[in-house]
C-alpha cells in the first residue's frame, strides 16, 4: 500500500502535460475568436490547473520549498477552478458580469496571497514530498479558498449542468449534453481530491486531479466532434444557428 501511494505523487507529472496541451488547444482556438472572452478565461483556467500541479510534480522530484508550496497554495488551493469559472461566467451572462466577476477576484486572490506570501511555516508539519495547507502559520488564510473553490465549482458545474439539459432537447445537438456531463464530473473530482487533502490525504488530490483534467478535456472534444447537422437541401437546421455560440464549454 504504501508503495502504491508513493507511486500516486508522480501522477503530476502526467497531468500537468496534460494541462499544458489542453491550455494550447484553447488558447489557438481563442486566438481565432479574439471577441470570444469565455475560450481565454478557459485557456487560464487550464493554465493555471497547470500550474499547480507542476509545483506538485516539482516537489515530487526535487523536495519541498517554501517558493514551490506557496506557489502551490495559491495556483492550486486558492485559485483552483476559479479561472474555468470565469470563463462561463463570460459565457452565460457576458462581459459586464465577467469583468466584474474577474476584478472581484482578482483583489480576493490579491490580497489573501500577500497573506500567504508572508505566512511563516509550521516546520514540524512539512511533509517533503507532498505540499499540504496545514503547514501554514496563518491558518486563518485557508478559511478563503472553500468560498472560491466553493463559488467556482456552482458556476462551472451548473453551467455545464444547465448546458448539458438544453442541448438534450435538441437530438442534432445531444452530444453536447454528453460533452458538457463529462465536464461537469471532471470538474467535479479535483473538488472532492481537494476535500480530502484538506483533511491530509494529499494523494487523493492527485489522482481527482488526473481524473478531472481527462474528462474535462474529453468532454471538450466530444462536445466538438460534429459540426451542425446539414438537411437533404444543403442547409443547417437555422434555429440551432444561435445556440451553438453559447452554453457550451466547446
Amino acid at each position: 500500500m504504501e508503495t502504491l501511494l508513493r507511486a500516486t505523487h508522480y501522477l503530476p507529472i502526467l497531468t500537468t502535460l496534460i494541462a499544458a496541451v489542453f491550455t494550447v488547444e484553447i488558447l489557438r482556438r481563442w486566438t481565432a475568436r479574439r471577441e470570444a472572452r469565455h475560450l481565454l478565461w478557459w485557456g487560464i483556467g487550464v493554465g493555471v490547473y497547470g500550474v499547480g500541479t507542476l509545483t506538485e510534480a516539482l516537489i515530487t522530484l526535487f523536495g519541498w520549498s517554501v517558493a514551490l508550496f506557496k506557489t502551490w497554495y495559491v495556483a492550486g488551493a486558492l485559485l483552483g477552478g476559479a479561472p474555468l469559472a470565469l470563463g462561463t461566467v463570460y459565457l452565460l451572462w457576458g462581459r459586464r458580469a465577467g469583468n466584474l466577476a474577474a476584478a472581484a477576484l482578482a483583489t480576493v486572490v490579491a490580497v489573501t496571497g500577500g497573506f500567504v506570501v508572508l505566512s511563516p511555516i509550521q516546520w514540524e508539519l512539512v511533509d517533503p514530498l507532498v505540499p499540504n495547507s496545514r503547514v501554514l502559520g496563518w491558518q486563518s488564510i485557508r478559511l478563503v479558498s472553500p468560498f472560491i473553490n466553493g463559488a467556482a465549482a456552482a458556476i462551472l458545474i451548473g453551467g455545464a449542468i444547465w448546458s448539458a439539459m438544453r442541448y438534450f432537447r435538441t437530438h442534432e445537438l445531444r452530444h453536447r449534453a454528453v460533452g458538457n456531463v463529462f465536464i461537469a464530473v471532471g470538474a467535479l473530482l479535483p473538488g472532492v481530491g481537494g476535500a480530502m487533502s484538506r483533511a491530509g490525504r494529499t494523494e487523493a488530490l492527485y489522482v481527482g486531479e488526473l481524473i478531472g483534467i481527462l474528462l474535462i478535456w474529453y468532454g471538450y472534444r466530444y462536445c466538438r466532434r460534429t459540426g451542425e447537422p446539414v438537411r437533404p437541401g444543403g442547409k443547417a437546421p437555422e434555429k440551432n444557428t444561435t445556440f451553438l455560440k453559447k452554453m457550451t464549454f466547446g
